[in-house]
């Protein structure tokens, strides 16, 4: 799908959710927020309990993780997360060993083989790509929740316009 047609389809989804305006942008917040995480298998976990927890809109959530977190951004979040983290834990997560779990997923090896990689670079790692990760999202979180908030105000002043029109 181009980019522009798929912009236009997350958008037309976003105008059919109902509900508070607050709840749909606390919605958009955390789903901006564990989309920019390094948590990729987790998202819709994260996101279905951090939604419930906060009273958050679930559908707005897992749009707005979808939206932000899909294989053309992949990259450089976890990037970015690395550097971050790397800046403030620095020598427990090196660019070799990275290098090196790559060139293993680059060589064939099963989803065990590649699991278990993984495995070893251990809690530092794990450490330094969280912390990476939350610093990272915390502005897209923020912006997400007032731009957000200003949009489903707006949509739903212009919905009971139209309605008392009808």
């Amino acid at each position: 799908m181009k980019p522009k047609r798929l912009a236009r389809y997350y958008y037309l989804k976003v105008l059919r959710l109902e509900g508070d305006p607050r709840s749909l942008a606390l919605g958009v917040a955390i789903g901006l927020f564990v989309g920019v995480t390094p948590t990729l298998p987790l998202h819709t976990v994260l996101i279905l309990a951090l939604a419930g927890l906060l009273r958050g809109n679930i559908l707005a959530g897992l749009l707005a993780a979808t939206a932000i977190s899909n294989p053309l951004t992949f990259l450089p979040q976890y990037y970015f997360s690395w550097r971050l983290g790397s800046l403030l834990l620095p020598g427990r997560l090196s660019w070799e060993r990275i290098e090196g779990l790559l060139a293993g997923f680059d060589s064939g090896a099963g989803f065990q083989e590649n699991l278990a990689s993984l495995g070893h670079l251990g809690l530092d790692a794990i450490a330094v790509l969280l912390l990476g990760g939350v610093l990272l999202a915390i502005p897209f979180t923020l912006a997400g929740y007032l731009l957000s908030l200003r949009f489903f105000i707006a949509l739903r002043k212009k919905r009971q316009a139209k309605h008392i029109l009808d």
